[in-house]
């Protein structure tokens, strides 16, 4: 009884005590809720983490991170290219799938037929068998080394391909200058693509010069099939390409037209150079010699060769791209 009087007491006094200062409680709840959100929440404004909003511990930039993510190596074959080698051979995979399937079908056969060979000469009562199962034997054999060189064969094209389709997409990043009467703009070579077709003059300033005198007669045929000629100096020296004309009596529009086709310039000539360098490599020519490069309407490279172009092969050759045949015969402009 005196136990029960004495807890009846004490639970007067509470309630006495939460009477007189009701928002004590309610205070120590809210720090309390205060202190549990600020233990959870990651922030520079929360003052639990101000010692690490610090130079040693602030976060890298976005801009540098980026930087580092986009580097990769040059011999890297980028993701256009492999779309492209789709597109131009779309059943190549098919086919090397294919090739893979019956080589590890001859060669689970042909494991068969070597342990049942085995058998039959271990087994004086099989050893008749042993003729037949050598013949299959040697079927499987052949279809596996059949498939074996297809499949190889197959894969250095692949290869060959794809390394071709990333040195043009290479080539489709340089930068060119073109010349207007008003302002000049520059562009990269794959901006062309589907308008004009590239013939590219490398060599010293006298060759570039001759190759333009050997334009002079071609310049309207050429222009009428999208021709526009870059000029690349590989000596330094600037060639001088007379536009007027002094051999015959010309008009402004013969001028004009001279321009259009001689008013691409090479911009950032170390990549050019580079790239050229590479090119003369893979085709075991010699650094200095002087060459020329023709590329279709879609950017991939038609025709190459030390010397002069041809301008009259050229006119003869290319189709027109104005007219009725406009879009149709533009996948026609010779094998690559």
């Amino acid at each position: 009884m005196a136990l029960l009087v004495w807890s009846q007491s004490l639970i007067h006094l509470c309630r006495i005590t939460q009477t007189q200062n009701p928002t004590k409680p309610s205070t120590r709840c809210e720090s309390s809720r205060r202190n549990y959100r600020e233990r959870f929440v990651f922030s520079s404004e929360n003052p639990r983490f101000w010692p690490l909003n610090t130079r040693k511990h602030r976060s890298l930039p976005f801009t540098t991170v980026c930087f580092a993510a986009d580097e990769s190596p040059s011999s890297e074959i980028s993701s256009t290219a492999r779309i492209r080698s789709e597109v131009l051979s779309p059943f190549r995979s098919v086919r090397m799938f294919f090739y893979l399937a019956f080589i590890a079908s001859g060669a689970l056969g042909g494991l068969i037929a070597a342990s049942q060979l085995i058998g039959a000469l271990a087994n004086p009562a099989r050893s008749a068998e042993a003729p037949e199962i050598l013949k299959g034997l040697g079927i499987d054999l052949g279809a596996v080394s059949l498939f074996a060189f297809l499949y190889l064969r197959e894969n250095k094209a692949k290869n060959a391909q794809m390394e071709r389709l990333s040195r043009e997409e290479s080539l489709s990043k340089l930068k060119l200058r073109v010349k207007n009467s008003a302002t000049e703009k520059i562009i990269s070579v794959g901006d062309l693509r589907g308008i004009a077709r590239i013939v590219i003059c490398a060599g010293p300033a006298d060759f570039v010069e001759e190759a333009f005198k050997r334009s002079r007669g071609f310049a309207d045929g050429l222009l009428e099939r999208g021709v526009i000629v870059v000029p690349y100096a590989t000596d330094g020296n600037s060639p001088v390409l007379d536009f007027e004309g002094s051999d015959d009596v010309e008009d402004d529009g013969t001028r004009e037209r001279r321009m259009r086709l001689w008013r691409l310039d090479p911009v950032y000539v170390l990549e050019w150079a580079k790239w050229l360098d590479q090119q003369k490599k893979l085709a075991s020519i010699s650094s200095d010699s002087p060459v020329y490069l023709s590329l279709r309407l879609d950017g991939r490279v038609r025709g190459s060769g030390v010397g002069y172009p041809p301008w009259q092969a050229l006119v003869a050759q290319l189709p027109p791209i104005k007219g009725m045949w406009t879009g149709l015969l533009d996948g026609f402009d010779g094998r690559v």
